[in-house]
This record gives structure tokens, C-alpha cells and sequence, in this order.
């Protein structure tokens, strides 16, 4: 866990407030590409000696990253440091391997000058995410005479936005932006900055309470982090729900009662605003993504969807099932651009399982891709069900359709999802390299071999390693380059 800062930079329009955004680089591990508030993480230098807690630490933070950022400074900070000096310092704070001791003559200004901010919310990451932040949302009007710029580097862009702009490319799918700020500014729309404090601050204090968080990453489809009990390093699945009018309810997984009475209560909110619960959809049957089907089933009266090789695996007696199979779409009535047609499509995608099944929007190509690939590991191909070459062949028929944004089961979604495939190919493509390099040296056996494929494996995970290297063997050897011995050894074949 992670403490930042981030800030809430408004000025008055004649349309209203319009807010400042900065567009992240796309090599950002952390939310790379998206459009976000000005801010960052604490550094040693918004600290004090013997300070209790670390509220005012953060207001600092945001100060310290307003002027890296954009060049902004509140009054009192003009005053402190003169125009002349302010480049060759936002150049030397944002220096490669910098630390920012170059603030520290200002720390009076500083302190004068947080008295200008105003908390709004503060929101911590969900559990899906391996760097997670603790996030306070400050506010700042515009101070008088300045105009903010951005200097290449961790950002590319930065601009003023009306709320009626920012959210008609949002919903086009022309503007990502990272999920916090767009439900804050969602609660600014149509609202005075006093009733949006308000807003916020009672927001804020409902996902405090288990309230889902609002992470959308694509305009309609909702990704709900809920505990289960998964593989390491995973410690939740994702429940998926899309669409707006007509809502698909993907992975339901979380077998806990207070994990499942936070889904229940967006879902139950939702039907009351007049959203359509259509159906729950499954992308497989294991374990730590069918844990509250039939208590979602059961309550909203759905039907359970899956492919017919996943339904034949669940104890789903008592309640409606269909098969579904490659290729058939399912409607999900307007996106929320207002265009009419808006379907998922389902892609048989064995390997890890047998019934595997990845869901693809057809507006924004987002693809909710369950256990085809994690964005935390690698996933486990678990013989006699998982199959490596089947899985190799999924994984290449998704990246021929040309998806957007990805949303896994275990790990937070990612933008460039086609990196993201292309990413797990070329690991296969390592590992599998290594095998035979391992396997060029004399015969082995599982237990011989692991250590040797999979050294860069933690010791926790080896044993889920393990069954990924049998399926590794067999593929090789149903491609011709290995063979098995007795007792269950394998070798190099002469080819």
C-alpha cells in the first residue's frame, strides 16, 4: 500500500466548473495512458519530525506534485519562489533519479499555502491491483493569473475540461480515464462545489462501508474485485457486470456472504433505478468463479449461462441453464453512447479449461477474458483438463480480434490488451524455449526439470508450476520435439 496525493485543479467557465486533467505516459505502470488528476506519491521531503499521522504530509505531497506537474503554486508559494527561478526548479524536481530536497527552502510556504486546499474523498485501490494507493482527493480553484503546462516526461498532455466534453468522449471511448476520478467528477456533474463536497464525502464514506467501487475502465462495464479462494498471488476474482439498460452478471465467484452482500447491493440498487438483469455468465466452472451463482441466480431469478462442457461440471440443479455456443452474441440494448445494436459476443477459448469462454463487447472491444490471462501471473495449465496447445491457440484467436481495454478474473484490467496477449504468447514461447534447452542437456523428470524451467518461480508457486511444466512436456511432445521414457522421464528427440 501506496500513499499519494492527488488534486482537484477547477476553474470557473461560463458552462460551469471545468477541470484540469493530465494525460499519464504510456509507459506508466501505473495507469499508464489514462487521463488523471495532477498528483503523486509521499516523499521523505513532505515529512516532518515527530508529525503525528500523515494529513498533512499528503497536502504537501499535492502541493509539491501541483507545481511538477503543471507549474501551478497558490499565492503564497508565488511569493516564495520568483518567476525566473520556477522552470529551472519544476526541471530539477522532475529529473531522472531526482529526489526533491529542492523544495524543502519553501516548506513556510508550504504550510501557508495548505490552508487553500480542501479535502474532498479519500479512496484506497481495490483489492485486484498488486501496487494499491491510499488516496486522498484534495481541491484547489485556479489561483488567480497562472495557466498550467506540462513538461514531457511521465506526462503528455494536460487541459481544462467542461464536464459535458470530458464525458461525451468518455462515453465515445475516445478519453480513458482513470476510474477515481471519473466517479468524483461524475458526483461534480450538475452539481455547486458545496453539494459536491457533500456528495463526495458521503460517497466516499459508503465504499468505506463495502459499497462497490465505481471501476469502470470502459463506459458500461463495471469490474467488482470480491474475495475468494484463489490461486497466490490472486486473492480475488472479478465479477464483471455489463451493460447498462440490459445488465450481464459474468463470474459471480465470491462464495463469502458480506463479499456477496456488496454485490448484491449495487445490483439490487440498480434493478431499482430500472436496469434489466438479464442473465449470469460464466466463464468456466472452477472454483473461485461460480462461488455465488446460485445465490445471484436465486435472487434475481436469472438464468445461468456457460458453455455446455462448463454446465456438465456444475451442480447447477434447481435452477434455469443454457448452453452457449462460439460466436452467439447477446444484447445488451444501447451502449452508453446512445447507439443501438450494442451485443457481447462469447469465444470458445479452451485450454485452461474446457468450457472457457471469453465475452467481447461489440462498441468498445473490450474483452472480459476470465482465466485466458491474468494480469498478476501467469496462468496455470493444470493437465488432464488444461491443455497447453489448446490454450496457445485461445490465446492467439482473441488476439486476432482486435480487442481494446482487457478485464481479467485476478489482476486489474489493462488498456492495451492486445499487449497484453501478446505479452502471455511470448512467455509461453520462453518458457517453452527453456524446456528445451533443459531438455538438450540429458533427460529429466518433473522434479529434475523444475528448478531448471522455472527459476524465477516463487517457492509458493511451484507447485502450480509443476502442472504447467507437465503440459509444457506434452506439447512437446505432440509437436514432435520431446518424447516420454519410463518412469516418467522425457527426452530431446533428434529432431
Amino acid at each position: 500500500m501506496r500513499r499519494s496525493a492527488a488534486l482537484l485543479l477547477t476553474r470557473e467557465a461560463p458552462e460551469g466548473p471545468e477541470i484540469y486533467l493530465v494525460e499519464r505516459a504510456p509507459q506508466l505502470r501505473f495507469f499508464g495512458g489514462y487521463w488523471a488528476f495532477p498528483g503523486g506519491v509521499v516523499d521523505p521531503v513532505d515529512l516532518r519530525e515527530g508529525e503525528q499521522g500523515l494529513e498533512a504530509a499528503l497536502e504537501r505531497c499535492a502541493l509539491r506534485e501541483l507545481f511538477e506537474e503543471t507549474g501551478v503554486l497558490p499565492e503564497p508559494l508565488t511569493r516564495a519562489i520568483p518567476v525566473a527561478e520556477r522552470r529551472a526548479l519544476r526541471d530539477s524536481l522532475l529529473a531522472p533519479g531526482s529526489e526533491a530536497e529542492a523544495w524543502r527552502p519553501y516548506a513556510d510556504a508550504v504550510e501557508e499555502a495548505r490552508r487553500q486546499l480542501r479535502h474532498v474523498t479519500t479512496i484506497t485501490t481495490p483489492e485486484f491491483a498488486p501496487l494499491r494507493h491510499t488516496t486522498p482527493f484534495l481541491h484547489l480553484e485556479l489561483p488567480g493569473g497562472q495557466e498550467p503546462t506540462i513538461l514531457p516526461g511521465e506526462l503528455v498532455d494536460g487541459r481544462f475540461w467542461t464536464l459535458d466534453e470530458l464525458f461525451s468522449s468518455w462515453r465515445t471511448g475516445e478519453l480513458p480515464v482513470v476510474p477515481p476520478a471519473l466517479f468524483l467528477l461524475e458526483l461534480l456533474r450538475g452539481a455547486e462545489l458545496e453539494a459536491f463536497f457533500e456528495r463526495a464525502r458521503r460517497a466516499g464514506e459508503a465504499i468505506d462501508q463495502g459499497q462497490l467501487h465505481r471501476a469502470y475502465f470502459v463506459p458500461g462495464i463495471l469490474t467488482a474485485p470480491l474475495r475468494t479462494p484463489t490461486l497466490p498471488p490472486a486473492t480475488t476474482t472479478n465479477t464483471v457486470l455489463v451493460g447498462e439498460e440490459r445488465v450481464h452478471v459474468v463470474d459471480p465467484a465470491t462464495p463469502e456472504p458480506s463479499e456477496q452482500a456488496r454485490l448484491f447491493e449495487t445490483l439490487d440498487r440498480w434493478r431499482a433505478e430500472g436496469r434489466r438483469l438479464e442473465s449470469v455468465l460464466l466463464t468456466h466452472h472452477h472454483a473461485d468463479h461460480v462461488g455465488a451463482v446460485r445465490a445471484t441466480a436465486e435472487r434475481y431469478g436469472l438464468a445461468v449461462l456457460a458453455h455446455v462442457e462448463t454446465l456438465r461440471r456444475l451442480d447447477l440443479s434447481g435452477l434455469v441453464t443454457r448452453a452457449i455456443v462460439d460466436g452467439e452474441c447477446l444484447p445488451l440494448g444501447r451502449s452508453p453512447d446512445g447507439r443501438e445494436g450494442w451485443e457481447l459476443r462469447a469465444r470458445h477459448t479452451p485450454g485452461h479449461a474446457a468450457g472457457h469462454l471469453v465475452f467481447i463487447d461489440s462498441r468498445y472491444r473490450c474483452a472480459v477474458v476470465g482465466d485466458l490471462v491474468s494480469t498478476l501471473s501467469t496462468i496455470v495449465i493444470d493437465p488432464p483438463e488444461g491443455h497447453m496447445r489448446t490454450y496457445v491457440e485461445s490465446l492467439r484467436a482473441i488476439l486476432d480480434e482486435d480487442v481494446g481495454v482487457l478485464i481479467p478474473a485476478h489482476g486489474p484490467a489493462k488498456r492495451e490488451g492486445r499487449a497484453v496477449l501478446e505479452y502471455h504468447l511470448a512467455r509461453r514461447a520462453q518458457r517453452e524455449e527453456k524446456l528445451l534447452g533443459a531438455l538438450t542437456a540429458g533427460p529429466g523428470s518433473l522434479d529434475s526439470l523444475l528448478p531448471v524451467v522455472y527459476d524465477d518461480a516463487p517457492e509458493e508457486v511451484l507447485p502450480y508450476a509443476r502442472r504447467s511444466l507437465l503440459a509444457g512436456l506434452q506439447k512437446l511432445v505432440e509437436d514432435g520435439h520431446a518424447r516420454e521414457l519410463e518412469g516418467a522421464r522425457w527426452a530431446r528427440t533428434t529432431t
